[in-house]
């Protein structure tokens, strides 16, 4: 996912698309640890994608607080 495709979305929606990203990392890391996983690069994939959504919330609450740099 890009971060382009990320900036669009609202923040309700990059809420539920961190929930939903924290837990496709668990189940996907249980499913490696009880190798039935295939693809072992998705849990990287998935990790980079949730950095990326809690990059943008965070950016979003400090400039709605008038925070900056």
């Amino acid at each position: 996912m890009k971060a382009k495709e990320l900036r669009d979305r609202t923040d309700e929606a990059l809420k539920e698309l961190e929930k939903s990203l924290s837990n496709d990392i668990f189940q996907a890391k249980f499913k490696n640890f009880t190798n039935r996983l295939n693809d072992t690069a998705s849990v990287r994939r998935a990790k980079r994608d949730l950095a990326r959504v809690k990059t943008l919330l965070t950016e979003r609450t400090r400039a709605a607080s008038g925070e900056g740099k």
